[in-house]
Formats: structure tokens, sequence, C-alpha cells
């Protein structure tokens, strides 16, 4: 090993050692060390995944591949940062195969909550430009991911009528993000759907499988903390495609995003409750350490710490409308709603905007508005 090696390698075990040592006394460092915590997983799974499957190929267990290296990354990297999934109605995956499997998609950290639930027999929808991700790309292609180019209809179709095939074939359910992006909304939203995994699933006439993960914002939100925590994740009853046909699937897309949303918007509602009941009773909810910083706390003890709790109730006060309470959805300047919010929210319109042709198979998407 040269002396340059020897450097930089000593440089960044005691750069690491001081962020983790920092940790319990600054959120800024807890936020970095645990982002790196969680890219470093990713990389050491990717790895993994690569790794382990010929040896399952070979012994039949290609199908299980995913859910293997999913639970990996949720055992490492949610031991090492402390967040942690409450999954209910997880049995409903084996009552529904094979099926379509949506969930809402607020970051990257969502990766978390699928190394949580991603059952076996499964596999995932993803863009075509993840084929080329070093490390992920090459795992998810021998985990037999279904990839889609976007901006190919007719290469689309090909891929859905292939996939439809397979799943019946293998009794293999899909996991798809419906809104097609990272929504990173602090509030319970949704993006417009597309119509992708509801083309699949009418076409295969395999059930959907809606899986609603609470809104997590208050743990993570890419640039100010990455918190530990609890968060819930809600299975839902499947939802029958029997007998539905292509002409159906603008009105099962919004159904089923209706569905998710409500439940979503419940599951914040329930949130609300407890943090309420909590203060009534003289016991706010305070930031609780996790992982490894959780660890270093035991040598350099735990600060303070900011007003986590109070910052995400500051933010979500600037989006209730001037003259209401705030204590009802439509009290909200929601991203779902048109007016004046779209012109309040430019970058979220740029991603949901567009000339879309009710014709495409994966671009169209549903603008619902909240009742």
């Amino acid at each position: 090993m040269s002396a340059t090696t020897k450097s930089l390698t000593y440089g960044a075990g005691a750069s690491f050692l001081v962020l983790t040592l920092l940790s319990p006394r600054s959120q800024r460092a807890r936020m970095y060390l645990n982002a790196l915590l969680y890219i470093a997983s990713m990389g050491a799974c990717s790895f993994f995944g690569v790794a382990i499957s010929p040896f399952m190929a070979l012994t039949k267990n290609a199908l299980n591949i995913n859910w293997a290296v999913a639970r990996a990354f949720h055992l490492l990297a949610g031991n090492l940062i402390g967040l942690k999934f409450k999954v209910e109605g997880a049995e409903k995956f084996d009552q529904a195969r094979p099926a379509v499997l949506v969930g809402n998609h607020q970051t990257g950290v969502d990766i978390l909550y699928l190394g949580k639930i991603f059952p076996k027999h499964a596999s995932i929808m993803a863009k075509q430009i993840l084929k080329y991700t070093p490390l992920l790309g090459q795992f998810m292609y021998l985990a037999g991911a279904v990839f889609i180019d976007r901006a190919n209809r007719a290469s689309s179709i090909s891929a859905f009528d292939k996939v439809s095939k397979k799943m019946k074939k293998y009794n293999l359910s899909l996991w798809v993000f419906p809104e097609g992006t990272r929504s990173n909304l602090p509030f319970p939203d949704l993006l417009p759907f597309k119509k992708g995994a509801f083309h699949l699933a009418v076409q295969a006439q395999v059930p959907i499988v809606p899986v609603v993960c609470e809104n997590y914002n208050r743990f993570f939100d890419g640039k100010t903390r990455f918190e530990a925590g609890t968060v819930r994740v809600r299975v839902l009853e499947p939802i029958e495609t029997k007998g539905l046909k292509m002409e159906d699937v603008t009105e099962l897309t919004t159904r089923v995003r209706s569905v998710m949303l409500a439940e979503l918007q419940k599951m914040d509602a329930e949130l609300d409750r407890g943090d309420v009941s909590a203060a009534i009773k003289g016991k706010p909810q305070s930031l609780q350490l996790g992982g490894l910083a959780k660890l270093a706390s035991y040598i350099v003890g735990t600060g303070p710490g900011p007003d986590v709790v109070g910052r995400v109730e500051r933010e979500r006060r600037e989006l209730v409308k001037p003259g209401t309470s705030g204590d009802k959805v439509g009290d909200f300047n929601l991203v779902s709603e048109k007016g004046k919010d779209a012109a309040q929210r430019p970058n979220f319109e740029s991603k949901t905007s567009g000339s879309h042709s009710s014709e495409e198979t994966d671009e169209s998407a549903i603008l619902v508005k909240r009742p």
C-alpha cells in the first residue's frame, strides 16, 4: 500500500470517527452520518446480491433474490441508522399472488421500507436508466427486474406482454411505484399516477395490492434531517381486475389512487391524534437516537438537540390556508389542487405537467382533485 493510499485511508477513517462522535449532539452531523451509512449499506447489499445471484439461480431460488437482498438491506441499514418499520397486513401478499404491488414513493429511503416488506416470488419494475447504474443495475438485472423505456410506447407494450405471461407462469408478483418519481412532500399527498402498472394488471388479469407508507418527513427530508424512528406501513385489501378491459384502466388508476390517498391521510390523522394525546398528558414526543449515533451517545453523551417536532409543525402550518384551522384536508394548499397552488409550486408542476396522450402506456397520468 502506497503512502498516498495509506494517508487517504487514515484520513477517511478519522473523518468517519469524528462524524460518528459528533452525531449524538449535532443534527447535521447525524444526517451526514446516516446518509453515508445508507449509501454504504446499499453498495454492500448490491455486491451481496450480485454474489448470491448465481448460487440462488442454481438452487432454483432465482425468484427470491430480491427478497433475500431486501431483507439483508433492511437488517444492515435499518440497524445502523435506527429507522424501523412496523408493517400491518403483510399476509395479504400471500392471499393475492400473482399480483401487481403498488406503493407510494416519497424519497430514496423508500428502499428501506421495501427491504422490510418485499415478499418472496416478486420482482420490481424500474426505469430503463437504472439498468446502467453501477452495482444496483447489475443486481437488478440478475434479480429479474423489469426495465421499462417510458419514451418508447411500443417497447413498453411488448415488455408488458412478456411480463404478464411470466407472472402467470411463475406465480410472480411485480412491485411498481405508480407515481413514477419521488414526491418529497412534507405532508400526506400523492403525485399523479402513471398508468403502466394498471395496464399490466388488466392485461394479466391479476389483482392490485396497494401498499401505503405513512409520511416520514419528520424523520427524513433530504436536506436537514435523517433521524431514527418507527414508520408504519399498511398493506391494503387487494383490488380485483378480472373482467376489466383496457378502456377501464383510467377509472382503475383513479380508484386505486383514491384508496391509497385516503389511507395515507388517515394514517397522518392517527399520528396527529397521538401527538396531541401525548402533549395533553405532558409527555410530548422527543427526538430518539438510534443506530450508530445511539452507540456514540454512550461515549460523548447527548445535547439538547433541535426541536424536530416543532420544526415539522411549523412547516405544516406554512401550508395551511389563511383563515383556516388546519384541522381538515381542505385547509391545506395541496399539490393535487389546481389554481394558485400550481403557481406556488413550479417545481412540482414541471414534474406533472406536459402533454400526454390518453393512449400512452406508462407516461399518462391522472390528476385527481381532493373532494
